[in-house]
């Protein structure tokens, strides 16, 4: 991983975002292919909290696909786009996303959710 961004960048957020996305479908796959798609059906999603929709970083992030919420935190659904209904191979690909996301681009209030269905 690389270090924490001290100064962020359309290119660095374009870079994340595209690692957190790989991360994401790796990590669910992973998952896919020792558990299968079993379980109870649900939904994940990232939020990220604290930045304006309307600022620098919250246009790169739309751009990447984020979506304000009725929170007022930036949002992405199924970030692996995984094609399955199992909440807990969604919730792998949710929390690699996150965690990419804390690391390369030093945000504090970035969050893996998921619910049933």
């Amino acid at each position: 991983m690389t270090a924490v961004a001290t100064h962020i960048t359309e290119q660095l957020v374009q870079d994340a975002t595209n690692e957190a996305a790989q991360q994401a479908r790796s990590a669910a796959q992973a998952f896919y292919s020792q558990h299968g798609d079993r379980g109870a059906c649900g939904f994940a999603w990232v939020n990220i909290y604290g930045v304006r929709s309307n600022s620098k970083l919250g246009q790169w992030l739309k751009a990447a696909g984020f979506r304000k919420d009725y929170t007022g935190a930036l949002c992405l659904w199924n970030p692996s786009q995984a094609g399955v209904q199992s909440v807990d191979v969604l919730e792998a690909g949710a929390d690699a996303y996150a965690k990419v996301i804390k690391d390369r681009l030093g945000l504090d209030k970035v969050y893996a959710g998921s619910r049933l269905d």
